[in-house]
């Protein structure tokens, strides 16, 4: 295909547009197997992935499914179809464009199983459970094509090795089938290509102009931000200054409780009364919804939000975008940032607001970074078995399948072409019998081998089991929350079960920018009036804690080596200086360690610079070896960038404390354990199907999974170690919570290069982490010495040490 039909050519000159080289390129490569295309927000790559689509279909009618679209986000879904339809309805073309995802009426979605429209738009989640029906084949019998927006963002977690297990499906069912990945931020162009298309088949990768240079700078503040702290509260004057100068302005923040805290700050300096929204996933559906229509409506003159708003939807006329606090990933800023002029021949406009002064080195490494293109990103490595033992279970709701051919449609996903056949074997019977100590069990016999060698659902009521726990977004145990009624109230949101137990009557809380106080609990529903106070306490929402890349990490320590740094505002040279005559700067190709009093307490804090998940196992594997080398640690918090220790004895032998050997050592301990692993199993265990969270009768409460998970958990340790799924738990605890790898990385790069510095203070670097939040005791013979001397000196002071001494025979 090398041109577009006369109506389509016609519409496009009646708005006096003309089609973008790379637009013209996707119609030129229409053809080939799999095609990447790589361009700028507000380049028109959703159109350009469209386009071949579009030609196609008013060429040929096409009856049934032509188009698969799949996106990220549900909202994206929606926002695609609405702008779809426009050139759709303008050009007067018969195509049927509809959206599929978690919101569409059952009605609907029973419908267009039997009747499916032309061009489809959904989601990872719905298109697993699509192909696990009976009738897919005859659904997606005349697909052409599949088209999977922000392919980056997908690349990243489970739902995109999920997503291409059912495109090794659809190309089973359609060999035919011509696959498209988009996106704007890819640090790794073949390694996206590799996972798009079907293994051993090549993928064009296309790239566009990248356009005009993105204006990006710090936010200039009349006070400079503080040593510590996440807030950025300094910054309210100067942020509400840039909204008054702007159309639209959004907000980013890394966590929704800093989003929170931030808006509700903004609105009580908010004297003008402008119109402000807040927008993020802990927030009531309906309230989001207003709020991404009044954007639309452009009837918003700002919006703080989360990784909600991350991906391109097109939101009205954005000409400005803060991120508050530092990025942690360049690729994730850059993100950010193309919302704002969301237009090709426009440059992006965004401010970053550090919350402190460690987080301006970090925001200027960002910007350089940016600036340079130099996006970050890490591979992911072989795709995770729970993830293939769901998919399983999904190929065997649709119909028997045979061994042989599963495993060959199995390894044309690129995340599984390595897959050896004992692993998938080893994955099928897990999924047939639940694996040596559970195939007892009658619940988890779940496939049997019939006599013609094909495996199939022992029962076949179990499909709808299966199918109600489909999908890898794991759920963090949330309660509900609306305003106290007679009868039901308002929603407002969700906030986690953990936090909700802490409540009692009368406290006050935030939530979608509203102050509220806890009423009770009825029904697992949190009810709340609304509270006049203006000190809340902090709704603790999960959101995702990013962690610093390991390349921003790199440039950040590249920027502590220059002499004087003249990029940096005067107030954070200071900062920086004074902790170089103090200690020093950490190095890349050395480990910084300082040893000093304070409070009362010794301290000892490591700057590995590893990740916050990387830090944060570090203080738990050191404090375990400062305990066996009768050091008498007492506790732990860690950062991104250090991990601070505190206790009785100061560290004297860093060597001893940075064995990597004894630190693996006492990881596989400590994990075996920790309360780490059991969480971790019980997310893995979900997908893989060994524990439901949805059955037809109800869904199972946060508390009841965890019980039920953790018995399993303790009987499968007990009974069988090396089982399937404890072998997962360990492999995604090391690769996700735990980050393992990241300290074995960071000791291999400094190998014996350890710099254990005895100040007799605490310094500038080590000191905000006193004010970190997330303190972790230790509980060990710190608190027993503690003990014992409390009671020596209470004796001495009693003076029952005499008496004793009188009292006692010769």
């Amino acid at each position: 295909m090398t041109g577009l039909p006369p109506s389509i050519e016609q519409w496009f000159s009646s708005r006096d547009w003309a089609l973008h080289p790379h637009q013209r390129a996707m119609l030129d490569a229409a053809d080939h197997p799999a095609t990447l295309l790589i361009a700028p927000t507000g380049g028109g790559k959703t159109m350009a992935g469209f386009l071949p689509t579009l030609a196609d279909l008013t060429t040929a009618p096409h009856p049934g499914l032509h188009t698969l679209y799949i996106s990220p986000l549900k909202a994206l879904a929606a926002d695609i179809k609405r702008n779809l339809r426009t050139p759709v309805e303008e050009i007067g073309l018969d195509i049927r464009i509809e959206d599929r995802t978690g919101d569409t009426p059952a009605s609907r979605k029973k419908r267009q199983r039997a009747d499916p429209p032309h061009i489809l738009l959904t989601t990872p989640e719905s298109l697993a459970l699509l192909i696990s029906y009976e009738d897919a084949p005859r659904m997606f019998a005349g697909l052409k094509r599949v088209i999977v927006d922000e392919i980056h963002a997908l690349a990243e977690s489970k739902r995109g090795d999920q997503l291409m297990l059912a495109l090794s499906r659809l190309q089973t069912l359609c060999p035919d089938l011509r696959r498209v990945g988009l996106s704007a931020t890819v640090q790794d162009p073949k390694a996206i290509a590799a996972l798009l298309a079907r293994h051993p088949d090549p993928c064009e990768i296309l790239i566009a102009d990248p356009g005009p240079v993105p204006d990006i700078a710090m936010l200039q503040t009349r006070e400079p931000p503080p040593w510590a702290g996440g807030g950025a509260a300094y910054a309210i004057p100067a942020v509400l200054d840039r909204i008054r100068t702007h159309k639209t302005t959004l907000i980013f923040h890394n966590t929704r409780a800093q989003a929170e805290i931030f808006f509700h700050n903004l609105w009580l300096a908010n004297s003008e009364g402008l119109p402000i929204g807040i927008h993020h996933g802990s927030l009531d559906r309906q309230q989001r919804q207003r709020v991404e229509a009044a954007m639309v409506r452009g009837e918003l003159r700002a919006i703080v939000c989360t990784g909600s708003l991350d991906l391109g939807i097109d939101w009205g006329d954005v000409d400005l975008v803060i991120q508050i606090g530092a990025p942690k990933n360049v690729k994730r800023l850059v993100q950010r940032i193309g919302r704002a002029n969301h237009r090709y021949n426009a440059p992006s406009k965004a401010l970053l607001v550090p919350a402190n002064r460690f987080e301006v080195v970090e925001c200027v490494a960002a910007l350089e970074a940016a600036t340079a293109g130099d996006l970050d990103g890490e591979p992911r490595g072989q795709g995770p078995q729970d993830v293939l033992c769901q998919h399983i279970l999904i190929a065997a709701c649709a119909a028997p399948f045979r061994a042989d051919d599963l495993f060959a449609e199995v390894t044309t996903a690129g995340a599984y072409a390595d897959l050896t056949r004992a692993e998938f074997d080893r994955c099928l019977d897990f999924t047939a019998t639940g694996g040596y100590a559970l195939r007892a069990y009658d619940r988890w016999q779940r496939l049997r081998q019939g006599p013609d060698g094909r495996w199939h659902l022992r029962d076949p009521r179990s499909a709808q089991r299966i199918r109600m726990n489909i999908g890898t977004i794991q759920d963090t145990d949330t309660l509900k929350v609306r305003l106290k009624r007679n009868r039901v109230g308002k929603p407002l949101g969700e906030v986690e079960e953990a936090f909700a137990a802490t409540l009692t009557p009368g406290d006050t809380f935030l939530i979608g920018g509203q102050i509220v106080r806890y009423d009770g609990l009825r029904d697992m529903t949190v009810e709340v009036t609304r509270d006049a106070g203006r000190t809340p306490r902090i709704a603790t929402f999960s959101g995702t804690k990013f962690a610093t890349s390991t390349q921003l990490s790199a440039r950040i320590l590249e920027l502590f080596a220059q002499p004087h740094w003249p990029q940096l505002p005067e107030h954070t040279r200071d900062w920086l200086a004074l902790q170089k005559r103090m200690s020093r700067l950490p190095e890349r190709d050395r480990l910084l360690i300082e040893s000093f009093p304070h409070d009362g307490r010794e301290h000892v804090c490591v700057y590995g610079f590893a990740g916050r998940n990387a830090q944060q196992t570090l203080g738990l594997l050191l404090t375990k070896r400062m305990e066996d080398l009768g050091l008498h640690p007492l506790g732990f918090v860690a950062t991104d960038y250090a991990t601070l220790i505190w206790g009785l004895d100061p560290v004297l032998d860093a060597s001893a404390l940075l064995d990597a050997r004894s630190l693996r050592d006492g990881l596989k301990g400590w994990l075996d354990g920790n309360a780490v692993m059991k969480r971790t199993f019980r997310a893995s265990a979900t997908i893989a199907g060994l524990i439901e969270r949805n059955t037809p009768s109800a869904r199972k409460s946060g508390r009841q999974a965890t019980f039920s998970s953790d018995i399993l958990y303790d009987t499968l340790q007990k009974y069988d170690p090396d089982h399937l799924m404890l072998d997962i738990t360990r492999t995604e605890a090391l690769r996700g919570l735990v980050d393992f790898h990241r300290i074995e990385e960071m000791l291999q790069r400094v190998g014996p290069r350890l710099d254990l510095l005895r100040l007799p203070r605490i310094t500038p670097l080590a000191a905000p982490l006193l004010l970190e939040v997330g303190k972790v005791p230790v509980k060990g013979t710190a608190e027993e010495r503690l003990l014992a001397e409390e009671t020596r000196r209470l004796m001495e002071l009693s003076g029952l040490q005499e008496v004793n001494r009188v009292a006692s025979p010769a």
